[in-house]
């Protein structure tokens, strides 16, 4: 935007200075060469009472001084003798002799004639030359300071408009600024209203809207962390039922479940009602957490006829993912390879470290999976269709990737390809 202001500035003043500096010194040579010719016909005037009364003697001397003092005079007398500078016999003279003065140009310059009258002879004819560089002298010079003129008003402005986009241009750069830490979830990010009032206007609304965004968002988390803390009712009267079972194995794998359950409903509230950036980096133990979730999934396994291989990588395995967000990614995982392969299927569970990455694979030998089933709400089961998504969010929130593909005997393969932990510097 500042270039085409200054573009558009340049060339305004440009047109401005071309449309008043042209004619302005083609006035300036036209009077040059005016003064010039004037000065020329005023020398040669003071000349003619002399040739009209005196003598051809003393009129040669008069006109001799004349020429010596650097004035090319020559006089042509009616008997046909020339005084003075050697000059030729132009049209112009003899037009002269018949009585009418005038002013000729020529190729090298201009000639100017003068006709006296009033000798008992005839009419003598006073002729003088102004040369070309007499008649432009000094233009040269005021066509240079005209032209330096013009370059300083175009200098001038340009540094005006570069003033006045700058006024434009920071504004609307400081409002895109803070729209793009507005997309990147700095809800707190504020413009400071500036410049013209149409950009002051705008900076207002920006900061009205960011403001209401957060609002709403806030509104949108309570909303959430309620719905998720009406769940510990019906999970507190489960667990008495779970205590309240006559076999105890069975009381404490329903009990352990509802633990689960409740450790998720009250992630889910920290996580919508505190969702700020952490201050420092975060550190889980992939295989821990894997393990722990496998361990879980595996009584389920074992009812269900289910083989489980697991192959995890001698721990610790640090990933940049919060520990529950990824064992709730990986009980999504687990809970489509239940959801969408029959009783019996087996099911294998491998972490490996992969460079700057730990990459936790879940394969089973079941139809298969699709690449639309990754989309927020798609599922072939009639699940929420959130399982995918989590687990793909989680892996994004560490800089990783989800990728969907299929086994070389049949079956569904998912591998969760986790960053490691980010380090954050520290602030004195």
């Amino acid at each position: 935007m500042r270039a085409r202001l200054a573009l558009l500035v340049a060339a305004v003043s440009v047109l401005i200075v071309i449309a008043f500096l042209v004619p302005l010194a083609l006035l300036l040579r036209t009077s040059a060469e005016d003064r010039a010719t004037a000065r020329a016909t005023a020398d040669v005037q003071g000349l003619a009472p002399v040739v009209g009364t005196a003598d051809s003697e003393t009129v040669r001397l008069t006109v001799d001084q004349l020429v010596q003092s650097g004035r090319p005079v020559s006089v042509f007398l009616p008997d046909g003798d020339q005084l003075g500078a050697p000059a030729p016999r132009t049209p112009a003279v003899e037009l002269a002799a018949r009585g009418q003065s005038l002013t000729a140009d020529t190729p090298e310059g201009r000639e100017v004639v003068i006709a006296v009258q009033g000798r008992t002879d005839g009419t003598a004819v006073i002729r003088t030359f102004v040369s070309d560089a007499e008649l432009t002298h000094g233009v040269d010079r005021a066509w240079l300071v005209l032209s330096l003129l013009g370059l300083l008003l175009v200098l001038i402005g340009l540094a005006v408009a570069d003033r006045l986009a700058r006024t434009l241009v920071r504004p609307i750069g400081e409002l895109s600024a803070v729209s793009h830490r507005l997309a990147n979830a700095e809800l707190d990010a504020r413009v400071e209203p500036s410049g013209p009032a149409e950009l002051r206007e705008v900076g207002g609304a920006l900061n009205h809207l960011a403001g209401r965004i957060q609002e709403l968002l806030v509104q949108e988390r309570e909303q959430v962390a309620d719905l998720s803390h009406r769940l510990r009712t019906p999970l507190t009267a489960l667990r008495l039922e779970a205590e309240s079972l006559a076999d105890p194995q069975d009381a404490a794998r329903i009990a352990g479940a509802v633990d689960g359950l409740e450790r998720a409903v009250t992630g889910l509230i920290r996580q919508a009602r505190w969702r700020t950036p952490a201050d420092g980096a975060v550190v889980t133990d992939a295989v821990a957490t894997v393990t722990d979730r496998v361990a879980f999934w595996s009584v389920l396994a074992e009812e269900t006829g289910r083989a489980v291989d697991l192959d995890l990588a001698p721990g610790p395995l640090p990933v940049g993912v919060p520990a529950d967000e990824l064992a709730a990614a990986v009980d999504a995982l687990l809970g489509n390879v239940f959801a969408h392969t029959p009783d019996g299927t087996a099911f294998a569970v491998r972490l490996a470290s992969d460079g700057d990455q730990v990459v936790l694979t879940v394969a089973d030998e079941g139809p298969g999976i699709t690449a639309e089933s990754v989309r927020r709400g798609a599922s072939q089961a009639g699940s929420t269709g959130l399982g995918l998504d989590i687990a793909r969010r989680a892996a994004q929130a560490s800089g990783g990737r989800l990728e969907l593909g299929e086994r070389p005997g049949g079956g569904a393969e998912v591998m969760l390809h986790l960053g490691t932990p980010r380090i954050s510097s520290s602030r004195p």
